[in-house]
Protein backbone atom coordinates (compact mmCIF):
# COMPACT_ATOMS: atom_id res chain seq x y z
CA UNK A 1 0.00 0.00 0.00
CA UNK A 2 1.44 3.44 -0.87
CA UNK A 3 2.65 5.41 2.16
CA UNK A 4 0.17 8.22 1.55
CA UNK A 5 -2.76 5.80 1.55
CA UNK A 6 -1.40 3.95 4.57
CA UNK A 7 -1.20 7.14 6.62
CA UNK A 8 -4.75 8.03 5.61
CA UNK A 9 -5.93 4.61 6.80
CA UNK A 10 -4.04 5.02 10.07
CA UNK A 11 -5.57 8.45 10.61
CA UNK A 12 -9.09 7.10 10.04
CA UNK A 13 -8.36 4.24 12.42
CA UNK A 14 -7.00 6.69 14.96
CA UNK A 15 -10.03 8.95 14.81
CA UNK A 16 -12.34 5.99 15.34
CA UNK A 17 -10.61 5.22 18.64
CA UNK A 18 -10.29 8.72 20.12
CA UNK A 19 -13.05 8.38 22.68
CA UNK A 20 -11.97 8.96 26.26
CA UNK A 21 -12.49 5.96 28.49
CA UNK A 22 -14.96 6.46 31.31
CA UNK A 23 -13.35 5.05 34.43
CA UNK A 24 -15.24 3.81 37.45
CA UNK A 25 -14.31 5.43 40.77
CA UNK A 26 -12.19 2.38 41.60
CA UNK A 27 -10.39 2.51 38.25
CA UNK A 28 -9.81 6.26 38.61
CA UNK A 29 -8.37 5.72 42.09
CA UNK A 30 -6.06 3.03 40.70
CA UNK A 31 -4.92 5.39 37.94
CA UNK A 32 -4.18 8.22 40.37
CA UNK A 33 -2.29 5.92 42.72
CA UNK A 34 -0.40 4.39 39.81
CA UNK A 35 0.77 7.77 38.53
CA UNK A 36 1.69 8.80 42.07
CA UNK A 37 3.82 5.66 42.48
CA UNK A 38 5.37 6.17 39.04
CA UNK A 39 6.34 9.73 40.03
CA UNK A 40 7.96 8.33 43.17
CA UNK A 41 9.98 5.71 41.25
CA UNK A 42 8.00 2.93 42.90
CA UNK A 43 6.41 -0.08 41.22
CA UNK A 44 3.20 1.13 39.61
CA UNK A 45 2.40 -1.68 37.19
CA UNK A 46 -0.56 -3.29 39.05
CA UNK A 47 -2.39 0.02 39.54
CA UNK A 48 -1.70 1.36 36.05
CA UNK A 49 -2.77 -1.93 34.50
CA UNK A 50 -6.25 -1.60 36.04
CA UNK A 51 -6.91 1.73 34.34
CA UNK A 52 -5.04 0.78 31.16
CA UNK A 53 -7.18 -2.31 30.68
CA UNK A 54 -10.24 -0.09 31.15
CA UNK A 55 -9.07 1.91 28.13
CA UNK A 56 -7.54 4.98 29.78
CA UNK A 57 -4.92 6.20 27.32
CA UNK A 58 -2.80 8.11 29.84
CA UNK A 59 -2.54 4.99 31.99
CA UNK A 60 -1.69 2.97 28.89
CA UNK A 61 1.17 5.34 28.11
CA UNK A 62 2.55 5.31 31.65
CA UNK A 63 2.19 1.53 31.86
CA UNK A 64 4.25 1.29 28.68
CA UNK A 65 6.83 3.60 30.24
CA UNK A 66 6.95 1.62 33.48
CA UNK A 67 7.39 -1.67 31.65
CA UNK A 68 10.06 -0.26 29.33
CA UNK A 69 12.03 1.39 32.13
CA UNK A 70 11.74 -1.60 34.45
CA UNK A 71 13.05 -3.97 31.79
CA UNK A 72 15.42 -1.39 30.28
CA UNK A 73 14.23 -2.09 26.76
CA UNK A 74 11.05 -2.07 24.70
CA UNK A 75 9.26 -5.28 25.62
CA UNK A 76 6.38 -6.76 23.67
CA UNK A 77 3.95 -5.76 26.40
CA UNK A 78 5.31 -2.22 26.66
CA UNK A 79 4.92 -1.83 22.91
CA UNK A 80 1.37 -3.17 23.14
CA UNK A 81 0.38 -0.45 25.61
CA UNK A 82 2.12 2.31 23.67
CA UNK A 83 0.17 1.22 20.60
CA UNK A 84 -3.09 1.18 22.57
CA UNK A 85 -2.45 4.75 23.75
CA UNK A 86 -1.29 5.92 20.32
CA UNK A 87 -4.41 4.54 18.68
CA UNK A 88 -6.38 6.82 20.99
CA UNK A 89 -4.42 9.86 19.84
CA UNK A 90 -1.66 9.98 22.46
CA UNK A 91 1.24 11.64 20.66
CA UNK A 92 3.70 10.85 23.46
CA UNK A 93 3.08 7.17 22.77
CA UNK A 94 3.48 7.85 19.05
CA UNK A 95 6.83 9.46 19.80
CA UNK A 96 8.00 6.41 21.74
CA UNK A 97 6.92 4.12 18.91
CA UNK A 98 8.59 6.36 16.34
CA UNK A 99 11.84 6.02 18.25
CA UNK A 100 11.93 2.21 18.54
CA UNK A 101 12.18 1.17 14.89
CA UNK A 102 10.25 -1.98 15.82
CA UNK A 103 13.52 -3.22 17.31
CA UNK A 104 12.03 -6.19 19.13
CA UNK A 105 9.89 -7.78 16.44
CA UNK A 106 12.41 -6.98 13.71
CA UNK A 107 15.16 -8.69 15.66
CA UNK A 108 12.94 -11.73 16.22
CA UNK A 109 11.54 -11.56 12.66
CA UNK A 110 8.01 -11.89 13.97
CA UNK A 111 6.41 -8.50 13.29
CA UNK A 112 2.67 -9.04 12.77
CA UNK A 113 1.29 -8.31 9.29
CA UNK A 114 0.42 -4.65 8.94
CA UNK A 115 2.77 -3.56 11.73
CA UNK A 116 3.62 0.10 11.55
CA UNK A 117 7.21 1.16 11.12
CA UNK A 118 8.88 3.92 13.11
CA UNK A 119 8.46 6.14 10.06
CA UNK A 120 4.71 5.43 10.02
CA UNK A 121 4.44 6.46 13.67
CA UNK A 122 6.47 9.61 13.03
CA UNK A 123 4.17 10.65 10.20
CA UNK A 124 1.11 9.90 12.30
CA UNK A 125 2.55 11.93 15.18
CA UNK A 126 3.01 14.91 12.87
CA UNK A 127 -0.46 14.42 11.40
CA UNK A 128 -1.90 14.42 14.93
CA UNK A 129 0.17 17.14 16.59
CA UNK A 130 0.80 19.67 13.83
CA UNK A 131 -2.85 20.73 13.37
CA UNK A 132 -3.09 21.23 17.14
CA UNK A 133 0.13 23.23 17.11
CA UNK A 134 -1.14 25.44 14.31
CA UNK A 135 -4.16 26.23 16.50
CA UNK A 136 -1.84 27.50 19.25
CA UNK A 137 -1.40 24.37 21.38
CA UNK A 138 1.98 24.88 23.05
CA UNK A 139 2.28 21.28 24.22
CA UNK A 140 1.71 20.02 20.67
CA UNK A 141 4.36 22.46 19.45
CA UNK A 142 6.80 20.98 21.93
CA UNK A 143 6.17 17.39 20.83
CA UNK A 144 6.86 18.59 17.30
CA UNK A 145 10.19 19.92 18.58
CA UNK A 146 10.90 16.60 20.28
CA UNK A 147 10.16 14.77 17.05
CA UNK A 148 11.85 17.06 14.53
CA UNK A 149 14.61 18.68 16.59
CA UNK A 150 13.75 22.01 14.96
CA UNK A 151 14.38 24.82 17.45
CA UNK A 152 11.66 26.94 15.84
CA UNK A 153 9.01 24.61 17.23
CA UNK A 154 10.42 25.01 20.75
CA UNK A 155 10.53 28.79 20.35
CA UNK A 156 6.93 28.81 19.16
CA UNK A 157 5.89 26.64 22.10
CA UNK A 158 7.61 28.99 24.54
CA UNK A 159 5.99 32.01 22.87
CA UNK A 160 2.61 30.30 23.22
CA UNK A 161 3.14 30.28 26.99
CA UNK A 162 3.93 26.60 27.55
CA UNK A 163 5.97 26.74 30.76
CA UNK A 164 7.90 23.54 30.16
CA UNK A 165 9.03 24.80 26.75
CA UNK A 166 10.09 28.11 28.27
CA UNK A 167 12.34 26.26 30.70
CA UNK A 168 13.77 23.97 28.02
CA UNK A 169 14.37 26.84 25.59
CA UNK A 170 16.23 28.75 28.29
CA UNK A 171 18.50 25.74 28.69
CA UNK A 172 18.96 25.38 24.94
CA UNK A 173 20.04 29.02 24.84
CA UNK A 174 22.44 28.32 27.71
CA UNK A 175 23.94 25.56 25.57
CA UNK A 176 24.62 28.07 22.81
CA UNK A 177 21.66 27.47 20.50
CA UNK A 178 20.08 30.47 18.82
CA UNK A 179 21.63 33.74 17.69
CA UNK A 180 21.73 36.91 19.79
CA UNK A 181 23.07 40.35 19.00
CA UNK A 182 24.39 41.94 20.99
CA UNK A 183 25.55 38.77 22.81
CA UNK A 184 24.46 39.95 26.26
CA UNK A 185 20.86 39.69 25.06
CA UNK A 186 21.22 35.93 25.47
CA UNK A 187 21.45 36.07 29.27
CA UNK A 188 18.53 38.52 29.41
CA UNK A 189 16.36 36.19 27.35
CA UNK A 190 17.34 33.17 29.44
CA UNK A 191 16.32 34.94 32.64
CA UNK A 192 13.05 36.12 31.11
CA UNK A 193 12.17 32.62 29.93
CA UNK A 194 12.89 31.15 33.35
CA UNK A 195 10.81 33.86 35.01
CA UNK A 196 7.87 33.02 32.76
CA UNK A 197 8.32 29.29 33.29
CA UNK A 198 8.35 29.87 37.03
CA UNK A 199 5.19 31.94 36.84
CA UNK A 200 3.66 29.06 34.87
CA UNK A 201 4.40 26.78 37.85
CA UNK A 202 6.73 24.42 36.02
CA UNK A 203 8.85 22.95 38.81
CA UNK A 204 12.17 22.92 36.94
CA UNK A 205 11.66 26.50 35.82
CA UNK A 206 10.76 27.56 39.34
CA UNK A 207 13.90 25.94 40.70
CA UNK A 208 16.22 27.58 38.19
CA UNK A 209 14.59 30.97 38.62
CA UNK A 210 14.98 30.64 42.38
CA UNK A 211 18.70 30.25 41.75
CA UNK A 212 18.72 33.51 39.78
CA UNK A 213 16.95 35.31 42.61
CA UNK A 214 19.48 33.92 45.07
CA UNK A 215 22.39 35.06 42.90
CA UNK A 216 20.88 38.54 42.78
CA UNK A 217 20.66 38.63 46.56
CA UNK A 218 16.86 38.69 46.66
CA UNK A 219 16.67 36.09 49.41
CA UNK A 220 13.12 36.97 50.43
CA UNK A 221 11.83 36.19 46.93
CA UNK A 222 13.99 33.07 46.74
CA UNK A 223 12.60 31.82 50.07
CA UNK A 224 9.03 32.43 48.95
CA UNK A 225 9.63 30.56 45.71
CA UNK A 226 11.26 27.60 47.46
CA UNK A 227 8.23 27.28 49.73
CA UNK A 228 5.96 27.41 46.68
CA UNK A 229 7.93 24.62 44.99
CA UNK A 230 7.91 22.50 48.16
CA UNK A 231 4.14 22.83 48.35
CA UNK A 232 3.85 21.10 44.95
CA UNK A 233 5.34 17.95 46.50
CA UNK A 234 8.72 18.25 44.79
CA UNK A 235 11.09 16.07 46.81
CA UNK A 236 14.15 18.19 46.10
CA UNK A 237 12.48 21.39 47.24
CA UNK A 238 11.09 19.71 50.36
CA UNK A 239 14.55 18.43 51.23
CA UNK A 240 16.13 21.84 50.69
CA UNK A 241 13.39 23.68 52.57
CA UNK A 242 13.72 21.34 55.53
CA UNK A 243 17.51 21.57 55.59
CA UNK A 244 17.48 25.36 55.38
CA UNK A 245 14.92 25.65 58.18
CA UNK A 246 17.17 23.47 60.34
CA UNK A 247 20.20 25.55 59.27
CA UNK A 248 21.82 22.43 57.82
CA UNK A 249 22.98 24.59 56.07
CA UNK A 250 21.48 28.07 56.51
CA UNK A 251 21.57 28.89 52.80
CA UNK A 252 18.60 31.25 52.36
CA UNK A 253 18.56 32.80 55.84
CA UNK A 254 15.33 31.17 57.02
CA UNK A 255 14.53 31.61 60.73
CA UNK A 256 15.64 28.50 62.62
CA UNK A 257 12.81 25.96 62.93
CA UNK A 258 14.15 22.53 63.87
CA UNK A 259 10.71 20.95 64.27
CA UNK A 260 9.47 21.92 60.84
CA UNK A 261 12.84 21.26 59.21
CA UNK A 262 13.12 17.75 60.66
CA UNK A 263 9.49 17.03 59.80
CA UNK A 264 9.90 17.98 56.16
CA UNK A 265 12.97 15.82 55.68
CA UNK A 266 11.31 12.99 57.61
CA UNK A 267 8.72 12.88 54.81
CA UNK A 268 11.40 11.79 52.35
CA UNK A 269 11.90 8.47 54.13
CA UNK A 270 8.87 7.09 52.28
CA UNK A 271 10.64 7.51 48.93
CA UNK A 272 12.17 4.05 49.02
CA UNK A 273 11.79 3.28 45.32
CA UNK A 274 15.03 4.94 44.24
CA UNK A 275 16.14 8.44 43.39
CA UNK A 276 18.29 9.04 46.46
CA UNK A 277 15.86 11.08 48.59
CA UNK A 278 15.51 8.41 51.29
CA UNK A 279 19.27 8.06 51.58
CA UNK A 280 19.63 11.84 51.83
CA UNK A 281 17.09 11.93 54.66
CA UNK A 282 18.77 9.08 56.50
CA UNK A 283 22.07 10.94 56.28
CA UNK A 284 20.89 14.37 57.45
CA UNK A 285 18.19 13.56 60.02
CA UNK A 286 20.63 12.43 62.76
CA UNK A 287 22.52 15.71 62.39
CA UNK A 288 19.32 17.70 62.92
CA UNK A 289 18.09 15.38 65.68
CA UNK A 290 21.28 16.04 67.64
CA UNK A 291 20.06 19.62 68.13
CA UNK A 292 16.57 18.56 69.30
CA UNK A 293 14.85 17.14 72.34
CA UNK A 294 12.85 13.89 72.11
CA UNK A 295 9.70 15.95 72.46
CA UNK A 296 10.64 18.15 69.52
CA UNK A 297 11.28 15.09 67.37
CA UNK A 298 7.79 13.80 68.14
CA UNK A 299 6.36 17.23 67.26
CA UNK A 300 8.28 17.08 63.99
CA UNK A 301 6.80 13.70 63.11
CA UNK A 302 3.32 15.04 63.87
CA UNK A 303 4.04 18.01 61.60
CA UNK A 304 5.12 15.62 58.84
CA UNK A 305 1.88 13.68 59.17
CA UNK A 306 -0.17 16.87 58.91
CA UNK A 307 1.83 18.11 55.89
CA UNK A 308 1.29 14.81 54.09
CA UNK A 309 -2.46 15.01 54.69
CA UNK A 310 -2.75 18.58 53.38
CA UNK A 311 -0.34 18.66 50.43
CA UNK A 312 0.13 16.82 47.12
CA UNK A 313 2.05 13.52 47.21
CA UNK A 314 5.82 13.60 47.09
CA UNK A 315 7.13 13.47 43.54
CA UNK A 316 10.35 13.43 41.57
CA UNK A 317 8.40 14.95 38.67
CA UNK A 318 10.11 12.75 36.06
CA UNK A 319 10.05 13.99 32.48
CA UNK A 320 7.21 12.49 30.47
CA UNK A 321 9.69 11.81 27.67
CA UNK A 322 12.58 10.88 29.91
CA UNK A 323 15.10 8.13 29.31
Amino acid sequence: MPIKNLIAVLAISLCSHVIAAQLTPQQQAAKERGIMLYNQYKTAIPELRIAAEAGDRESQYFLGEELRLTNRYMTTEAQKWYIAAAEQGDYYAMFRLSDTDNDLCNAMKNCPPGSRSSEDWTRLLWKTAEPLAEKGDGEAMMIMYNSTGELEWLERSASAGYAKAQWLLANRYKEGHGFFFPPWKRSEQIEELLRKSSEGNFVNGMGEYMGILQEKGDLAAARALLIKIAETGDEGAIGSYGAYLAHTPNTLDFPLDLVKGYGLIFLLLELDGGGGAKEYAEDILPEIAAKMTPGQIEQAKAFAKKWKATHPPLSYFPEKLGF
